[in-house]
């Protein structure tokens, strides 16, 4: 595996990444209450011990730093030992007064009040956490900063890395020898790295969405090489003293699935502490995997909290911090709160129009009243039953035409909610080509046929339209989305269910003329309420229908050429399937 891996020389950080506590000083000196760390911050509420650029030794020598947050409670001369919750990112653990992370908390609407400034990007925050009597400690992993060694995206060498920095947490006359992790996105990519290590004194963890297949999720979804964000990631973080890796380059020489890319899925069936997952319908990078992971992770003690926005402001929302905090007191504190009732899922509805269920009670996702219904294509009439049409059809386009793309449209007669995986079952073929990039979209429209979308996050301005019209996917659903290249349409028998397909990547099977494909699509899931009268759209084209993840990202185009044709009825019954709910 590390023969495959390639690296290429990092950077020190820049302006736009470093903060405050950015510089490099080691000591240890407290923080009054009230203390500010700029303005326009929340003030610390409790004095707090502040352990800055802590070293400590990986298992191969590597020397890394740390930051620690901590509560100035003592027993007798001693620290009162307490437990600690580690955030795990290549972002610089003093970048939360950064311009980068302002202008991010800018981006999706949340005042910089809303935190103290102290905690890492998409991190638990000290403030609070400190005054609860946690600590807090963010790193600065293998190659960050000042730390020693190269730094890797997404690995299983982050999970020994973590390892190695739990254990020594654990041993600190301050802690109790109880360790957390929590926080979004790469924050909480690590945690399942983290978990399937099986650290001993990694009592409970917080992911809050975060991809879990670096493959399928950040670089090659659907067997495309989409790789705007992949390339964000890594020109805009990972800034340290020696080499990064570089995902892009290797993206390049190894387009199937090898064990470089193995090595970047964790291993679910060794993830079994307790685990307070957090998911939304919404985010096209973090969705699928935060679901993926949730489903296979062995843990036996596995919360899944579905929400109806966007995680940043999801993560810092008061009442949302204070349900972590039952969760953390229970398992790192031994506190009999009742957590353990708490529902095993608590998923939202999203209705679009401004009736959204949020925290419904399930014992699974989907729920079991939740059943698979197939929609079947049309292409003469272009509708969707619940009936296959007996007559052959076929609907096509071409690729470089407007419109590139078909669509078929089912009008609910009764209210409908949808809650599950959907999945697109086809029949297609290529004409003038080989190979076919296909992208699906299942889109709520009113009664009258205009799609329905919602903003995720508080920031609805004028800027925030502009935006999203096209892309920037995190700040405004527009419905769940699929894709997959025809060529990579094999499916893993042992991955696939009957709801969610997933493919090998280790092959490219081309299409020979006339070959009439027979492909599934995994499609995000989705918890979506349709009235009646309104209607469902299902769309297929050759390009990506959503745009990019957030804005300035380079946006993948389809390697396409010829027509697309999708084939309906008869011996080739295309068809979506949706997982409808029972009547309530």
């Amino acid at each position: 595996m590390t023969d495959q891996r390639i690296t290429t020389p990092s950077t020190p950080l820049p302006a736009a990444r470093t903060g405050v506590l950015t510089p490099f000083e080691p000591g240890t000196r407290t923080l009054q209450a009230g203390f500010r760390i700029a303005p326009q911050f929340a003030p610390l509420p409790v004095e707090t011990v502040f352990d800055k650029d802590v070293a400590m030794q990986l298992r191969d020598g590597t020397t890394i730093h740390v930051d620690v947050f901590r509560p100035a409670t003592t027993t007798g001369t001693a620290p009162t030992p307490v437990p600690v919750i580690l955030a795990w990112s290549p972002y610089g653990k003093a970048q939360g007064t950064s311009p980068s992370v302002m202008g991010v908390f800018g981006l999706v609407g949340l005042p910089n009040s809303t935190v103290s400034g102290l905690e890492k990007f998409e991190g638990a925050d000290p403030a609070y956490w400190v005054e609860h009597g946690y600590a807090i400690c963010n790193v600065d992993h293998r190659g960050i900063d000042q730390s020693e060694g190269d730094s890797v995206l997404w690995d299983r060498q982050d999970g020994r890395d973590a390892y190695d920095v739990i254990e020594w947490l654990a041993e600190q006359e301050w802690c109790d020898g109880k360790v957390g992790m929590s926080g979004t996105s790469y924050l909480a990519v690590s945690q399942w790295f983290a978990a399937a290590e099986q650290p001993p004194h990694l009592v409970a963890i917080n992911p809050w969405e975060g991809v879990s297949d670096v493959y399928r999720d950040l670089v090659m979804r659907g067997g495309m090489p989409d790789t705007g964000f992949a390339q964000q990631l890594q020109d805009g973080s990972f800034f340290g003293k020696g080499q990064k890796e570089d995902i892009l380059a290797e993206v390049e020489a190894y387009p199937l699935m090898t064990d470089l890319w193995e090595q970047k899925i964790p291993d679910f069936a060794k993830i079994a502490v307790p685990a307070y997952v957090v998911a939304s319908y919404s985010n096209t990078l973090h969705t699928a995997g935060t679901f993926r992971a949730w489903h296979r992770m062995a843990s036996t003690e596995k919360w899944l909290r579905i929400h109806n926005g966007q995680e940043w402001p999801d993560y810092y929302d008061q009442a949302n911090v204070e349900d972590l905090r039952r969760f953390f007191d229970h398992f790192l504190k031994g506190v009999d709160n009742g957590w353990e009732r708490t529902p095993t899922v608590r998923y939202s509805v999203l209705d679009l129009e401004g009736g959204d269920e949020v925290a419904v009670p399930a014992d699974s996702f989907p729920p079991a009243d939740a059943t698979s219904t197939k929609y079947f294509l049309d292409a003469r009439t272009r509708t969707l039953s619940t009936s296959a049409p007996s007559d052959a059809a076929e609907a096509s386009y071409a690729v470089d035409a407007n419109p590139d793309a078909v669509s078929f449209i089912t009008r609910f007669d009764e209210e409908t909610v949808l809650v599950g995986h959907p999945k697109a079952h086809l029949f297609v073929e290529a004409r003038g080509a080989d190979d076919m990039d296909l992208f699906v979209l299942v889109q709520k429209t009113d009664r009258w046929g205009t799609p329905l979308q919602a903003f995720t996050v508080p920031n609805q301005s004028a800027i925030a339209h502009d935006l999203t019209d096209h892309g920037a996917t995190i700040l405004r659903y527009k419905g769940s989305d699929g894709r997959l290249r025809v060529s990579a349409r094999h499916l893993d028998e042992t991955l696939t269910t009957d709801d969610v397909p997933a493919h090998t990547f280790d092959r490219v099977e081309k299409l020979a003329p006339g070959e009439i494909a027979e492909i599934e699509i995994d499609l995000l899931p989705v918890g979506l309420r349709f009235h009646a009268g309104e209607q469902l759209r299902f769309i297929v084209s050759s390009r990506n229908l959503l745009g990019t993840l957030m804005p300035a990202i380079r946006e993948y185009v389809g390697a396409n050429s010829g027509a697309h044709v999708v084939h309906t009825g008869g011996d080739h019954a295309s068809y979506l399937q949706l997982p409808v709910r029972a009547a309530r």
